[in-house]
């Protein structure tokens, strides 16, 4: 039977990025990666991307990973938001953040899925085991560590399993964690977008009664789209050929940026609010969606993993440098104190704005107008919400999201 301090369920973006943190201080760690590495590594272009918070750059720039992959990212030097229709110009009342007012540099940056996983590949080369291919079906934990028995029937033994398996955690369900929730009636429509006029870097989101548009920079003239409908309206509009489907687009998305056109392939998926009621259990710890399925809103939900991914890492390495037990209970509580409320609060706060502008109502809308005229109006109150989007409001901030090593 093999044997490692920590075993790792999930392959995506965060358990890698855990098990790079976790391995570089001195941990013996598995990934078991359900989808074989090469269907992603040698991936083309496909327009999935994610919205990196100058938090979550740091974190990879600790581990090693930034400087390679920042010159294939695209900074987000500003973000405009606005209630209404993006085809008829800005509402007279929007917010506006331009990353000039803080210190930091860009808010964000824009990073495709198929850089960040080979990045990641690299970076457990050597270092990690990665078991692709294979999914943990099993697991029994007892005093001294935690069994797993894998989809080929291998069992390994650890001192703690992490599920970083999405919203679906198995590893969750198996350790009698329930989950709380409820589905919007959204579901997400996600493509890559080429256009004639240069984007600036400017990130924009539009708020409609059927579900927000995010028109979000990347590389070169290309931007990626992620359009909420109704479920009933996404489903038509997914079903229509790419022809069909620009000229349902188009309106929406306007004409600032020139003439545009479809670019690599188009992904659509339901959205829901999944928490955890509780991110522990004897001998495992969840991450992630597997956490903490959030709205798209804002796209905060790979940020929000990659905090727990620091603040995870940060207890473990202090634990096993006080020589306790990584996989106790008691260590694994201070995680649940560090990350719950906030993961939490943020989830909350996406579902409610989701809720206030998934409406038509014109008194509600000339509310929410006023809101977002005030918040745009001050100037403190305007550069809080860029820091809270750039994962800089965190208190305690986790090492790793400083940018300084374990």
């Amino acid at each position: 039977m093999k044997r490692f301090d920590v075993l790792i369920a999930g392959g995506g973006l965060n358990g890698p990025t855990l098990a790079i943190a976790l391995a570089g201080a001195g941990l013996s760690v598995a990934v078991v990666d359900p989808r074989p590495a090469t269907a992603r590594a040698d991936a083309a272009f496909d327009g999935r991307a994610y919205a990196l918070s100058i938090a979550s750059t740091r974190l990879l720039g600790a581990l090693g990973l930034w400087t390679d992959l920042a010159p294939k990212a695209q900074p987000m030097r500003q973000i405009k938001a606005s209630q209404g229709q993006p085809g008829s110009g800005a509402a007279p009342c929007f917010l506006h953040f331009d990353s000039a007012e803080i210190e930091e540099g860009p808010v964000g940056h824009m990073l495709e899925d198929r850089f960040l996983y080979a990045a990641l590949l690299a970076g457990m080369d050597g270092r990690v085991t990665h078991l692709d291919g294979l999914a943990v079906t099993e697991q029994a934990a007892d005093a001294t560590g935690i069994t797993a028995t894998l989809s080929d029937g291998q069992q390994i033994r650890a001192g703690l399993l992490i599920g970083a398996d999405g919203r679906g955690s198995g590893v969750a369900a198996r350790a009698g964690i329930a989950r709380r929730g409820w589905g919007y009636g959204q579901t997400a429509l996600v493509a890559a977008i080429d256009h004639d006029l240069p984007h600036e870097g400017i990130a924009h989101q539009y708020f409609m009664a059927t579900g927000p548009l995010a028109i979000l920079p990347l590389p070169g003239n290309r931007s990626s789209v992620v359009w909420s409908e109704t479920d009933a309206n996404a489903r038509a509009i997914a079903a229509l050929p790419d022809d069909e489907f620009m000229a349902v687009l188009r309106p929406r998305f306007g004409d600032f940026l020139g003439p545009i056109a479809l670019a690599g392939a188009r992904f659509s998926y339901p959205l829901s609010l999944s928490l955890a009621e509780s991110y522990v259990a004897e001998r495992v710890a969840l991450v992630g969606d597997a956490a903490h399925g959030v709205h798209p809103i804002a796209g905060q939900g790979l940020n929000l993993g990659l905090r727990d991914v620091a603040a995870l890492a940060e207890v473990l390495v202090e634990a096993l440098r006080r020589g306790e037990d990584i996989g106790s209970i008691l260590v694994l509580e201070r995680y649940q104190g560090w990350r719950r409320f906030d993961a939490t609060a943020l989830a909350l706060g996406m579902d409610g704005v989701n809720r206030l502008f998934a409406t038509d109502n014109p008194l509600i809308a000339g509310l929410r107008g006023a809101g977002m005229g005030i918040v745009g109006g001050i100037p403190g109150l305007r550069r809080r919400f860029m820091r809270q989007a750039a994962g800089l409001a965190v208190d305690p901030m986790p090492r790793l999201l400083t940018g300084r090593p374990l």
